[in-house]
């Protein structure tokens, strides 16, 4: 199906069916089946395996999210490597093989080592994401890092930003109000919008801005914050700056550049007022601010209606902001900002697994990308072969960076448009160029040849795939079962022997793929029994990761 196609097919569904579906945080109690749990992996994780299905349906729904929430056993990989320095010109900081982390910012290393240390990063980033255990970690980091964005090639130092990285990925599931401070002060963060040349004589608006009108209140109706709610947020900040000699990268509070005057506020926030304090107390200020966004509603507001856009659906209907938004962001409000248990709530209410939330949404170049490599269990190298392991992460993020998700960079200080520009949307993530990037990936993947770059290779198993079906011998049966797992969406029989045709191609008929697999199952090593069904079954693959409903989640 082409673009055009694709969005008038979307674009008809979506007018037949209103969206977002109907029901409130009223708790699910409706089957609990593969649609689902593969519903509820698709929008937490990155990609669904048989396996996970399987798991998620024998510990119902109730277990299935608790077990997505529970981050205790999924701590932070080991630090990203260096992969990139020659015996020619070493890294005089970090030996080839050892992590850049530790090594000082203020060292002088190559130029093209900073450029290095950065894509070294993303592609650590992405083997966390390909290789994620099943929890809402590595869903949430991305969530927070799209929310608090910094541009990676704008803060060059990849120390700082892999620090920026771990406090997403700490705090993902943690308290909102503490994140807030600890974003608000971190060196990626001061250098990407300013704050470190925040001072009492020349006031610096900018993050004081983005911290009310993105970060915090938000900019929707009721969002009635004014220019002079800038100004004394910027003046509050004042004096915050960044100690390069530390490891890792820190800041400090400057108390002589910091403003002493009382800041005062709008209406909007009750005529608040805040006292300046002398000497390092001033620092204090910071936390009365945030109180005092945080005590606003319309800052929960704002955070729920950016989770439910990135988990559920882009389009808030009136009827979801009474019945899911307003009562998720008052209950978000009265935990204190646990983020851990508005997701709890979202992710069991009988409007997170309505049918009208299920497939409605294109998904992410991550999502794409990430999702087939474990779906169809692609074997990366050993660690021990780190360069050639880092080289194949590289793949996979080059490829979403070419579908319009370059991880570490969003575009701009509101992070990636698909998930906040009106109208578009999840529609910005599929144009011309990355609808073709996204099937000659797949093309590649599905054959011989592979996804290669420097002597690595990428390929999917299909056999393991269609391995964990179960009936992969029955031709038909195995087109339903991949669909059902890949598309999680019902298609037509036409459809279903447009697809086997793949698989079948020149057979007499349907038994003699059946005999085929039981041959290839009783002599797995013989190279011609496993090259006749790897074919067969790339061919099927290609084609249904090709169709549009595979890209849709």
């Amino acid at each position: 199906m082409n673009r055009a196609e694709f969005l008038k097919t979307l674009s008809k569904a979506r007018a037949a069916a209103p969206a977002p579906p109907p029901g409130g945080l009223e708790p699910y109690t409706g089957p609990w089946t593969s649609r689902e749990a593969i519903h509820l992996l698709r929008r937490a994780t990155f990609g669904v395996r048989p396996a996970d299905v399987s798991t998620f349906i024998s510990l119902g729904m109730n277990n299935a999210v608790n077990s997505l929430l529970d981050n205790s056993a999924d701590p932070i990989p080991a630090p990203p490597l260096n992969v990139y320095s020659t015996p020619q010109e070493p890294d005089p900081t970090t030996p080839f093989g050892q992590t850049w982390v530790n090594s000082s910012v203020v060292a002088q290393i190559p130029p093209q080592y900073y450029i290095a240390r950065t894509n070294s990063l993303k592609a650590w980033w992405t083997g966390n994401i390909v290789h994620q255990k099943l929890t809402l970690t590595e869903k949430m980091t991305l969530f927070w890092f799209n929310h608090f964005p910094v541009e990676a090639d704008t803060v060059i130092l990849a120390q700082v930003t892999y620090d920026y990285y771990k406090l997403m990925r700490s705090n993902a599931l943690g308290n909102f109000k503490n994140l807030v401070k600890l974003v608000s002060v971190h060196p990626a963060m001061l250098f990407y919008l300013n704050g470190q040349y925040n001072s009492k004589n020349a006031p610096d608006e900018n993050y004081a801005r983005e911290l009310q009108e993105l970060f915090t209140i938000g900019k929707g109706p009721d969002a009635q914050w004014t220019e002079d709610d800038v100004k004394a947020a910027a003046r509050i900040l004042t004096g915050f700056r960044i100690n390069p000699l530390v490891n890792p990268v820190s800041y400090y509070f400057d108390f002589n550049q910091h403003d002493l005057g009382v800041k005062r506020f709008s209406a909007f926030y009750g005529n608040k007022s805040i006292t300046g304090k002398f000497g390092p107390a001033g620092e204090q200020e910071l936390d009365e601010l945030i109180t005092m966004l945080t005590d606003h509603i319309e800052t929960a507001r704002h955070l729920v209606r950016k989770l439910y856009q990135f988990f559920v659906y882009y389009e808030i209907t009136p009827e979801a902001e009474t019945q899911v938004i307003r009562p998720l962001a008052d209950q978000f409000k009265a935990s204190g900002y646990d983020i851990k248990k508005i997701l709890e709530t979202l992710f069991k209410s009988a409007h997170f697994y309505d049918m009208l939330s299920v497939g409605c949404v294109i998904k992410s170049p991550l999502d794409f990308n990430a999702g087939f490599c474990r779906e169809f269990s692609i074997a990366f190298p050993p660690a021990a072969q780190a360069q050639n392991l880092y080289f194949a992460w590289g793949m996979i993020t080059l490829a979403a960076a070419y579908q319009g998700l370059n991880l570490a960079d969003p575009p701009l200080v509101s992070g990636w448009q698909a998930w906040y520009q009106s109208p578009q949307f999840h529609q910005i993530w599929i144009n011309a160029d990355t609808l073709a990037n996204r099937n000659s990936t797949v093309e590649a993947l599905c054959s011989s040849r592979g996804l290669e770059y420097n002597g690595v290779t990428l390929r999917l198993d299909p056999i393991q795939f269609a391995s964990a079906l179960p009936e992969p011998e029955n031709a038909v049966q195995l087109v339903r079962d991949s669909v059902a797992i890949l598309y999680n969406y019902s298609i037509s029989d036409t459809a279903i022997q447009f697809l086997k045709s793949n698989l079948v191609a020149g057979l007499p008929n349907d038994s003699y793929w059946t005999d085929i697999w039981f041959e290839y199952k009783a002599n797995p090593s013989d190279p011609a029994l496993k090259n006749t069904v790897t074919v067969r079954l790339n061919a099927l693959y290609k084609e249904i990761l090709s169709q549009a409903e595979y890209h849709l989640s």
